[in-house]
């Protein structure tokens, strides 16, 4: 079975740029979003294995989508940023999420490394 992943950015760029790559490594994209009201609507409507949300988002920052979004049954949420984890102090570690990885280390094998 395929894994598939809820891109989450607000950035067009980034988000080409990772559906390209981890559909080329294997996992099959959902759906895409730009802020975190059309991720929340996305998650519900797509059912995804995977939400790779990023932090710094329009309307509701991703810490705030991975609170709404924690109780989805079977749902696993990656955060990333470009920022580094450090900036974030222990908002990462308190959010109910698989895992944070940094946007220039994204790859699927990281995803599900995360995700297991």
């Amino acid at each position: 079975m395929t894994m598939s992943v809820l891109i989450v950015d607000d950035h067009t760029p980034f988000r080409t740029f990772a559906h390209s790559l981890l559909e080329a490594e294997g996992l099959e994209i959902a759906g895409e979003a730009a802020d975190g009201d059309a991720a929340l609507v996305a998650a519900e409507e797509l059912h995804p294995d995977v939400v790779l949300l990023d932090i710094n988002l329009p309307t509701i920052d991703g810490f705030e989508v991975a609170r709404r979004l924690a109780g989805a049954s079977g749902l696993k949420i990656v955060l990333t940023s470009s920022r580094p984890a450090s900036d974030y102090g222990a908002k990462i570690s308190e959010a109910k999420v698989a895992g944070f990885l940094p946007k220039q280390e994204l790859s699927g094998e990281a995803i599900l490394r995360l995700v297991s």
